[in-house]
C-alpha cells in the first residue's frame, strides 16, 4: 500500500508538472501572440502616422554660452505647433549646442547618423563646407531644389555660387553674402587730425594720419587684430579660394584667371616691405606678430585705423565697438565659391528622401515666413522677445531681445529678408541687403572648390610653415632689409613641405573645373 500511495504521488506530481509546464509554454506562446499584437498596434500606429516626418536638426549657439535645455524645449514645441497648423507634416527635434563645444559634437552626432539637417560654415573648423563634401556627408538637393518656395526666396546666382561640383549640397543663408574689406578710422581723430578718409585710395596713403596718430601718443596707430591681412586687403587681385589666410600662398590671378604662386608676386612683396615699413616707424605694435594685442583693444582709445569687413549697416560697429567709428571702402565686393557660405545647412547623407525634402520644406517655411523665422531666431513672444515700433525709424516693426535662455541671430538663423530687425538695426535692413549683395563683382572662380585630399599631408605641413614666415611677414615681424630673403626662405621652406605638389594639384583641379 505504502508503495502504491508512492506511486500514486508520484504520477500526481508528474501530471502537475507536465500542466504547469503546458501553462508555461501555452503563456509563452499567449505572451509572443500579445507581443506580437503588440508589435502589430505599434507599426499600426507608426503606419497612421508615416507621413509625419521627424528630422533632427543641430545647430551653434553664439549668443549664449550654455543654452537652456527647458526653453529650448518650449521653443521646439512652437515651431512643431506652427508647422502643423500651417499644414506641414515635420516635425523637428531641435539641438542647440554652446559654440566652444559645437565641432566636437556635431561631428559625433554627424558619425552617429543622428542629424539630418546640420548647420555650418566655410570657415568652421572640421565640420565645415570644405570638410563635409570630401567625406560624402551630405545629401545632394539638386535635383529636389527646383520649383520649391525655398529656391525661389533666393536669386539663382546664391544657388550657383554655392555649389560643389556642379551640385547643390548647402543651403545658404541670406545675409551679407559678398566679401568686402573697408578702413575703419575712430571717428574722434577724424574730427581732431580734420583727416579726409576719401582721399585713402590705397594702403600708402595712410601714412600722413599714422604718423600723427603715434605723435598724438597712441598705442596702435594701425591695428591689424593679430591679423594677416594680406589676404583680404588684396581680394581685388586675388581670389584665396581656401579661405583661409594660413594658405594665401596659392590663389586665383582675377586678372589672367590663373592659378599663381601669390607670395612670389609683385603685390605681395609690396605689402610685406609696407607692413614691415610701418613696424619700423612704430605704426604698427610688436603685440601683433607675438599676437598679444587685447582682444579689448578696438573697444578702446588705444588705436587710430583698423580694418571692417563690409556689411550692409555699417554703423553696428559703434555698438560693437563702443564708439563711434567710420568706414571707408577699401576693395570692391566679391561673390566668390565661400562667400556666399559663411552660414549655411546641408541635409546630410544618412537621410532618406523623405527627411531631405522635409528638411527643404522646412527651410522653405523658415527662409519666407517672418513669424516662423521670429519665433526660430528669437524665441516665444513676450518671454524671450517683444514687438515694437521704432517711430524713430518710419514706425518700423522692430525686436527687444530680452532672454538670456534663448538667443540666436538672422546671420545664422534664416533669411535677412523675412526675419524681423532688432531694435539697433533700420528699419529697411531687407532692402540693404539686397543692395548689398546684389551690387557686388562677381570672380572668375566663383563656385570653384578645392579638395585637397590628394595633397592632404603636404597642404597641412605648408600651412604650418606660413605661421613661421608668412604670418610674421605680414604682421610687421621682419626688418625692411630683411622681407626678401624671408620671402625667399619661406620659398624655400614650402618647396621642401611638398608646396610644388600642392600648386600643381590646384592647377589640375582649376583647369578641370574650367573646362
Amino acid at each position: 500500500m505504502k508503495k502504491l500511495v508512492a506511486l500514486l504521488l508520484v504520477a500526481v506530481m508528474a501530471f502537475s508538472c507536465l500542466t504547469a509546464c503546458s501553462k508555461e509554454e501555452g503563456g509563452s506562446s499567449s505572451s509572443s501572440s500579445s507581443s506580437s499584437s503588440s508589435s502589430s498596434s505599434s507599426s499600426s500606429s507608426s503606419s497612421a502616422t508615416d507621413d509625419v516626418v521627424k528630422i533632427s536638426l543641430y545647430r551653434d549657439t553664439f549668443n549664449l554660452e550654455n543654452p537652456d535645455a527647458a526653453q529650448l524645449k518650449k521653443v521646439q514645441d512652437k515651431i512643431n505647433a506652427y508647422l502643423k497648423d500651417k499644414g506641414y507634416k515635420i516635425e523637428v527635434e531641435i539641438h542647440d549646442i554652446p559654440n566652444s563645444e559645437y565641432p566636437e559634437k556635431a561631428n559625433l552626432a554627424l558619425a552617429n547618423g543622428e542629424i539630418n539637417l546640420l548647420w555650418t560654415a566655410s570657415w568652421q573648423s572640421t565640420i565645415g563646407t570644405n570638410d563635409l563634401v570630401p567625406k560624402n556627408a551630405c545629401y545632394d538637393l539638386t535635383s529636389l531644389l527646383a520649383g520649391t518656395p525655398l529656391y525661389n526666396s533666393m536669386d539663382a546666382g546664391q544657388w550657383e555660387a554655392t555649389k560643389y561640383n556642379g551640385k547643390n549640397y548647402f543651403v545658404p543663408v541670406y545675409k551679407d553674402n559678398v566679401e568686402g574689406y573697408d578702413l575703419m578710422f575712430r571717428q574722434a581723430l577724424i574730427d581732431q587730425f580734420g583727416w579726409n578718409i576719401s582721399s585713402v585710395k590705397k594702403l600708402a596713403d595712410l601714412e600722413p594720419m599714422l604718423a600723427q596718430a603715434k605723435e598724438a601718443g597712441i598705442k596702435y596707430p594701425f591695428l591689424l587684430q593679430k591679423t594677416a591681412m594680406f589676404y583680404r586687403y588684396y581680394i581685388d587681385k586675388f581670389d584665396f579660394f581656401t579661405a583661409d589666410s594660413a594658405s594665401n600662398f596659392v590663389s586665383v590671378s582675377k586678372d589672367s584667371n590663373s592659378v599663381v604662386n601669390t607670395i612670389q608676386t609683385a603685390e605681395y612683396k609690396e605689402y610685406c616691405n609696407l607692413i614691415a615699413k610701418w613696424a619700423e616707424a612704430g605704426y604698427i605694435s610688436e603685440d601683433e606678430v607675438t599676437k598679444s594685442t587685447p582682444e579689448t583693444a578696438t573697444q578702446s582709445q588705444d588705436w587710430a585705423i583698423s580694418w571692417w569687413t563690409d556689411v550692409p549697416v555699417n554703423d553696428e560697429a559703434d555698438a560693437r565697438y563702443e564708439q563711434d567709428v567710420t568706414m571707408q571702402n577699401y576693395t570692391n565686393r566679391w561673390a566668390h565659391s565661400t562667400s556666399a557660405l559663411g552660414s549655411c545647412y546641408c541635409v546630410t547623407a544618412n537621410s532618406n528622401e523623405a527627411q531631405a525634402k522635409a528638411c527643404i520644406d522646412f527651410l522653405g517655411l523658415l527662409y519666407t515666413d517672418s513669424t516662423f523665422a521670429d519665433i526660430y531666431t528669437f524665441g516665444i513672444e513676450g518671454e524671450d522677445f517683444t514687438y515694437i515700433t521704432d517711430s524713430a525709424d518710419g514706425n518700423a516693426k522692430k525686436v527687444k531681445q530680452s532672454s538670456d535662455k534663448y538667443n540666436h541671430s538672422m546671420w545664422e538663423s534664416a533669411s535677412a529678408t523675412v526675419v524681423t530687425p532688432v531694435d539697433n538695426e533700420p528699419g529697411n535692413k531687407a532692402d540693404l541687403y539686397k543692395t548689398f549683395n546684389g551690387g557686388a563683382k562677381t570672380s572668375p572662380a566663383a563656385g570653384f572648390r578645392f579638395d585637397k585630399t590628394p595633397v592632404d599631408a603636404e597642404y597641412t605641413a605648408c600651412k604650418n610653415i606660413f605661421e613661421e614666415y608668412g604670418f610674421p611677414l605680414e604682421t610687421g615681424g621682419i626688418a625692411v632689409a630683411d622681407v626678401d630673403a624671408t620671402i625667399a626662405a619661406y620659398q624655400a621652406a614650402l618647396d621642401a613641405a611638398g608646396y610644388q605638389k600642392v600648386l600643381a594639384e590646384f592647377q589640375k583641379q582649376y583647369d578641370a573645373w574650367k573646362k
